[in-house]
């Protein structure tokens, strides 16, 4: 496997010291992989002043505004942005699930979430991000400059998994905070009721958001392949149960593939884009979703 390449792979990614360094590394894979850059160029508009401090550049003091007040100001400017898209991940205590050495579904999603987010600002697209377990934990608006960015890589270095999952009164308030109009990524397990949550959904889709769904887990959780007895503990209430896999492996599987098949078709059925993913999928998936988005929306 070509190395560059190899940084799509979660177990490589894992190894990495930083957020920024896995980023930048996921990012120049997936471009490798897809030959070539779909990176557009940009312009700037004037914002604000601020005061001339030591060290600023005299090219940009506005010298009309000088002529009026006899201060020196700057000029400052704004990446214009094509699209503003929000990052929602679900840090729930659910979300902490690993298995077989993999990383938890917590830390795969905020490797994509961080991959998708610098992503989007070399897009020139204006990022956010908004954390939630039973209510909303951060929010960081929508911006698309390098200084932000960096905040953003760092949120997500810090998150851990916090509280029992309530995902629809979660994103409906994500939902009702949104002032603008624009992309939205949902990074969940979905770990609630599926009515309750696709409601959630059309919430954002009635603001007139593009709603993308990122649906995370384990991929034990998928095909329950245990082969001894085990006892489950509930990683939000802590209840326990002892039981012997392999007599309820048929009907678990057929329960989750309902509660996946329930997922797709709602999200279908509204214009929602889905996309299934686990712990061990390469995150050249969730990229390509992104910029498949993107495109058609200019």
């Amino acid at each position: 496997m070509d190395q560059t390449l190899s940084f799509l792979q979660p177990d490589v990614v894992a190894q990495l010291a930083t957020m920024e360094l896995r980023a930048r590394l996921v990012v120049e894979g997936f471009m490798t992989g897809l030959h070539k850059s779909p990176y557009h160029g940009f312009s700037v508009e004037f914002t604000e002043h601020r005061p001339y401090m030591p060290g600023d550049e005299i090219k940009h003091v506005d010298w009309k505004a000088y002529g009026k007040t006899n201060r020196y100001y700057i000029k400052q400017f704004e990446e214009e942005t094509n699209l503003k898209s929000t990052i929602v991940l679900d840090a729930s205590a659910s979300m902490a699930f690993s298995s077989g050495g993999r990383m938890s579904k917590l830390r795969y999603a905020a490797y994509t979430a961080a991959a998708l987010s610098y992503l989007m600002v070399e897009q020139r697209d204006a990022v956010g991000l908004t954390l939630f377990d039973e209510a909303i934990r951060l929010s960081l608006p929508p911006r698309a400059t390098r200084s932000h960015l960096k905040q953003v890589w760092k949120e997500l270095e810090l998150a851990v998994p916090g509280k029992i999952t309530r995902t629809a009164a979660a994103l409906n308030s994500v939902a009702e905070s949104l002032k603008r109009r624009g992309l939205v990524i949902i990074l969940s397990d979905l770990f609630d009721d599926p009515k309750s949550v696709t409601t959630a959904f059309k919430h954002f889709r009635h603001k007139g958001n593009e709603l993308v769904v990122m649906h995370v887990l384990d991929p034990l959780e998928r095909s329950f392949a245990f082969e001894a007895d085990a006892v489950f503990r509930d990683l939000e209430t802590r209840e326990e149960m002892v039981t012997q896999p392999w007599h309820i492996r048929s009907s678990y599987k057929q329960a989750m593939q309902e509660f996946i098949d329930t997922y797709q078709r709602e999200c279908r059925e509204h214009a929602i884009d889905y996309v299934l993913l686990d712990t061990s999928t390469t995150f050249d998936k969730s990229l390509m979703e992104y910029l498949h988005l993107r495109s058609r929306l200019h």
